[in-house]
């Protein structure tokens, strides 16, 4: 038996991931902890958790923990995780893995050291929707890949507006970048994992809208170690109606255009014409990625495709584009 605690149990507990520990057969949440004791306790009454804590240590060190799920902003990924694989427990950590590459070598450096997996919540590596993508590159469908693009643009938010209360995702020092590191990090660890590794990456930045201090609009290029040349787009101060969310595979055969968080239709263009997919998703989109954590724990099943490994590629690519930049 799997009895998870969480350190943060903040928004993305209550319906991507928190809820999946307890529907998966063989897990439990026995614990969590928030700096803010008052909203742990609430949280844990709500979730029907027996244990609350307003300490990291406290949880770490419960005797009836027997795996972490760090699951505050990427600043102290690093910090916790480091000290809960130390404590003998396996991590399984949110994305991006950690605030910066060399953050991420030492996180699995420690796992090494102490024989504690560590996982990685790049969740759309399970999902049936990216998984059909994968199967029908794999199978050939486009023939040999040529280029594959990530088109992304969104509008700021509401609270990129007010300069005394900005949104973490946008301070460097708790997020290691802006919202590139937030969103984008989904979409390259997906192209790690339906094309395999990225071997070099380059990028431009700018601050274009002004509302915080870290980039806003981003432009890269990269390649994989296949010899396919890829490209992306990204921007943050789009206009209030231009939010767009596509990467587009083109081979020698067709075109496969997909999203990264829309899960709109997935178009398969080829000689025999326009087909769309659409495939379900889980309530809780984190879902999958658990169960295989757990059953994996549980000694029950395959590693799962997330690791800390893959997951420090990521991190490795994006910092290469944010630094070039």
């Amino acid at each position: 038996m799997v009895n998870w605690g969480f350190i943060g149990c903040g928004v993305v507990t209550e319906k991507k991931s928190g809820p999946a520990f307890q529907k998966v057969a063989g897990s439990d949440v026995v614990a969590v902890m928030r700096r803010d004791g008052v909203k742990a306790k609430e949280y844990a009454e709500r979730h029907g958790i027996g244990a609350w804590y307003d300490n990291a240590e406290a949880l770490i060190h419960d005797p009836q923990v027997n795996a972490v799920y760090v699951a505050t902003p990427p600043g102290s990924h690093a910090e916790y995780a480091i000290a809960a694989m130390r404590a003998g427990k396996p991590v399984y950590v949110e994305k991006p893995m950690a605030t910066t590459w060399e953050e991420c070598l030492e996180m699995n450096r420690v796992s090494q050291e102490t024989g504690m997996p560590l996982f990685v919540a790049y969740y759309r590596r399970t999902l049936p929707y990216f998984l059909r993508v994968k199967q029908l590159i794999s199978e050939g469908t486009l023939g040999e890949l040529s280029t594959v693009e990530i088109r992304f643009a969104n509008p700021p938010r509401q609270d990129d507006y007010d300069r005394e209360h900005l949104p973490w995702r946008v301070m460097k020092e708790i997020a290691g970048a802006g919202y590139f590191y937030d969103l984008a990090s989904h979409q390259l660890d997906l192209l790690d994992f339906l094309l395999g590794e990225i071997s070099s990456a380059a990028g431009v930045t700018a601050n274009v809208g002004g509302l915080y201090e870290v980039e806003d609009s981003v432009t890269a290029a990269f390649r994989f170690h296949s010899g396919v040349p890829g490209s992306g787009n990204w921007s943050f101060v789009a206009p209030p109606h231009g939010a767009t969310d596509q990467i587009v595979f083109t081979g020698t055969r067709g075109k496969l255009t997909c999203s990264t968080f829309m899960f709109t239709p997935i178009r398969l263009e080829t000689s025999e014409g326009l087909k769309e997919y659409i495939e379900e998703q889980p309530e809780n989109i984190q879902y999958y990625l658990i169960e295989s954590i757990v059953n994996y724990l549980n000694g029950k099943g395959a590693f799962p495709v997330s690791s800390g490994i893959t997951a420090a590629r990521t991190n490795r690519v994006m910092e290469d584009i944010v630094i070039s930049g």
